[in-house]
């Protein structure tokens, strides 16, 4: 799949690329600051597609070209399509590509550098991971220009909690690094030298873990999140006793039992 090139700058406006199991999507609006226009919607959107019939990938990695990971809507494209119409199909493409994430087979993770705002910051909240640099800062800023970030609000309140999403969609506030691994809006900090290691060695454990597993555990952890207490527990019961007829849990328990390596089958 190639994307549509940048209006203004020629290059495709999301690139792709592969190192065994895992593959990286780079938002590639640099001067921009990757801001996510609707050809970059689009193209994100029929990545996540194609990709989610890949039964060889094991990760999955959103990152962003340039000074920045993300810094949200294009608002000048916006502002360019002043009809309400337009926004409600906007959001709607924005929120299916959200959705597409929350929906994927396998780990998706955010590599987060520069600046994640507004939608930038609900691209990074409605990934299963982040992994982000030292200097990166987070923000849902819409309320510095009269505009409320609902939408980013919906996987941002999931993920830090009511009290911290309000604070920061009430006053558009930034917070670092620290700050967002403390609220549990990243799930790894590094320094900035270090940011590619660190997502190397996240994406390489998860490969290494069996892919059924994984697989089951992407799944399973949303769905369960959703239920009641009790019927999360049942749920996850029926998940778990399928999980364990798997020739990969087999395979698992008699590699640890015997002190050996296991060798996946994926299946």
């Amino acid at each position: 799949m190639t994307a549509k090139p940048d209006v203004q700058s020629a290059q495709p406006v999301l690139r792709q690329q592969r190192a065994g199991g895992v593959v990286t999507l780079t938002l590639n609006r640099p001067d921009q600051f990757n801001a996510l226009s609707e050809d970059l919607l689009d193209a994100l959107a029929a990545a996540l597609a194609d990709l989610a019939a890949d039964d060889s990938l094991r990760c999955l990695v959103i990152a962003g070209a340039g000074r920045a990971f993300c810094a949200g809507h294009d608002l000048r494209q916006m502002r360019g399509k002043p009809d309400e119409a337009y926004y409600r199909a906007l959001f709607a493409q924005c929120g299916e590509v959200m959705l597409a994430i929350a929906r994927f087979p396998v780990p998706v993770i955010a590599r987060v550098h520069g600046i994640a705002t507004a939608a930038g910051c609900q691209l990074v909240a409605a990934c299963d991971l982040a992994v982000a640099a030292e200097s990166a800062r987070f923000a849902v800023s819409g309320i510095n220009v009269g505009l409320f970030c609902s939408t980013p609000a919906v996987p941002l309140s999931r993920a830090v909690g009511s009290k911290v999403a309000l604070d920061m969609l009430f006053t558009g506030r930034f917070i670092n690094a620290a700050e967002a691994l403390a609220h549990g809006l990243v799930s790894r900090v590094a320094p900035d030298a270090d940011l590619d290691a660190a997502l190397g060695a996240l994406t390489g454990e998860i490969a290494a873990k069996s892919p059924v597993a994984v697989r089951t555990g992407k799944a399973m952890f949303a769905r369960q999140a959703a239920l009641p207490l009790a019927e999360a527990y049942a749920f996850a019961g029926e998940v778990m006793a399928r999980n364990m007829i798997a020739e990969d849990a087999a395979e698992g328990i008699d590699a640890f039992i015997e002190k050996r390596k296991p060798v996946w089958k994926g299946r």
